[in-house]
């Protein structure tokens, strides 16, 4: 790699520096803090440009990147310390549960080209999933409906609905009954 030739010019931030900058000074000393509260942080998500639902959690010490590229549904939980690196949009669906520490990264560096350019893909996970702790997902990921990575599971690839999801690299253990049904029956 030659790190002298990278061009990050390209990349579009989907806001003014100066909203940027201002969200980082919110982020750092309020929203990322330990201080208690989830109404709050989503207020201050839904200022600087998330589209939150209704009945959202987010717990202390939960970072975003960039609140306007990120979409939550209702009812769904961001748990403490958990890391939406959202360079590209993050769609988190309804009644979902992101656990502590869960990390969501939308984009990499190409290893392939010498510039070592950037690359970013959006991240969606659908309704009534859960990421379980310290689990990961990379760029391009699509969570289907109902879908689990357990507790420090890695996806790099999309993980289908109603399944179970474990291991470096996630792989598919089992089925998973879906809930949805019963609820509209």
């Amino acid at each position: 790699m030659r790190l002298d030739q990278f061009d990050n010019t390209g990349f579009d931030r989907g806001a003014s520096w100066l909203r940027e900058a201002m969200w980082r000074i919110v982020e750092g000393l309020l929203f990322s803090s330990w201080i208690p509260g989830s109404g709050w942080r989503v207020s201050i998500l839904r200022v600087f440009g998330a589209k939150i639902g209704q009945g959202v959690v987010i717990k202390p010490r939960a970072r975003v990147k960039f609140p306007w590229k990120l979409t939550v549904g209702d009812h769904s939980w961001i748990g403490e310390a958990a890391w939406v690196d959202n360079l590209d949009q993050v769609t988190i669906g309804a009644h979902c549960c992101l656990s502590q520490e869960v990390y969501l990264c939308t984009g990499n560096h190409r290893w392939d080209d010498e510039r070592f350019n950037l690359e970013t893909r959006p991240i969606r996970i659908e309704d009534h999933c859960w990421i379980c702790a310290h689990a990961k997902i990379g760029p391009g990921v699509a969570c289907g409906q109902g879908s689990i990575l357990t507790m420090g599971g890695v996806a790099s690839s999309n993980l289908q609905e109603w399944s179970v999801y474990s291991g470096v690299p996630a792989e598919r253990v089992r089925a998973r009954p879906n809930s949805t049904s019963v609820e509209n029956a």
